[in-house]
């Protein structure tokens, strides 16, 4: 299964360009999940699991995966369902989200798909806020069309890991807090999971937070104002972007609102739980502001003060 990942590095001239390469793996015997392979470190077989006493009971066990330990999450459990058994099938996917790394027990694993992000659509509006899912999309498979569900994995990590949206002392600038009531701040996810911490975190001090979650949805918002004849730029602090998204992703949106004179001018953030230094290159490339990664309240606050400072003085 090494080998299914083995040019993932390769896989990088997707990015920017609107595409995406899913994992597609199964915890059950009727339907297809995945997750996207930029998040994926290695697949490999189950390891011998030690035991986790006081964890989550998600948390299946500990792999010692040469020797680095590794936290062993039982997908299937998590997302809902029954907890999953182990089998010959049994595969671990290892993953690095928001500077963490983890792995997820899921059963047999199939292959790597290329898609375009028009392709991945988000769950339908009547499956509800509470559902796993970040998206779905349909592939062909000898002749006939399967649905794929995509995992919200920051969702699935935000109820085992605590994340603490309380800032550290000395990262508020007093002198700023009476300059930021008022201000609007577009954030562009996916993930409402992701999309509550920024919000959470920033809402406190006093800043509108605008939701978006996905790009084209972002995109259009902001050709609406700018069709109105609104100064995008100045309408808003800054639009915070996730890189993955459904229809259009953060790198495609980036492009698009530098292409439009109407917004070139407007601060963008790529907050992504990618690796950081993929990202710094692709920030360069596309041409956003700053680059965050998943989920620091302090630098994300940072960020924000450093901007508003740059438009009062």
């Amino acid at each position: 299964m090494r080998k299914v990942l083995d040019t993932v590095d390769q896989r990088t001239k997707l990015v920017g360009e609107n595409r995406l390469e899913l994992l597609l793996f199964r915890i059950n015997s009727t339907q297809l999940f995945a997750i996207n392979v930029f998040k994926v470190k290695e697949v490999v077989k189950l390891p011998p699991l030690s035991n986790l006493p006081g964890s989550n009971h998600n948390v299946y066990g500990v792999a010692n995966i040469r020797g680095v330990s590794i936290p062993v999450i039982n997908l299937r459990e998590a997302i809902g369902f029954s907890p999953m058994p182990v089998t010959e099938d049994s595969n671990l996917i290892i993953t690095e989200y928001n500077r963490s790394v983890q792995g997820f027990l899921v059963g047999k694993v199939e292959n790597i798909v290329n898609m375009t992000w028009s392709d991945i659509m988000p769950p339908p509006k009547t499956s509800g806020g509470h559902n796993y899912l970040t998206a779905i999309t349909k592939i062909e498979d000898q002749g006939q069309s399967r649905l794929v569900s995509i995992i919200d994995v920051e969702k699935v990590l935000a109820e085992i890991i605590s994340y603490d949206v309380k800032l550290s002392d000395g990262v508020l600038d007093e002198s700023l807090t009476s300059h930021m009531p008022g201000r609007k701040i577009l954030v562009v996810d996916d993930s409402s999971t992701a999309r509550k911490q920024v919000r959470d975190t920033l809402s406190k001090l006093g800043i509108e937070i605008l939701e978006a979650s996905d790009g084209l949805q972002a995109l259009r918002l902001l050709q609406s104002w700018a069709d109105k004849g609104q100064n995008v730029a100045e309408e808003l602090l800054m639009m915070i972007t996730d890189a993955e998204m459904p229809e259009m992703d953060g790198y495609k949106l980036t492009h698009e609102v530098r292409n439009d004179p109407r917004m070139a001018a407007l601060f963008i953030t790529l907050n992504t739980s990618l690796s950081g230094s993929f990202n710094q290159a692709m920030v360069k490339k596309v041409g956003c502001n700053e680059f965050i990664s998943k989920f620091q309240p302090d630098l994300l606050v940072s960020v924000v003060q450093d901007r508003l400072r740059a438009i009062l003085s």
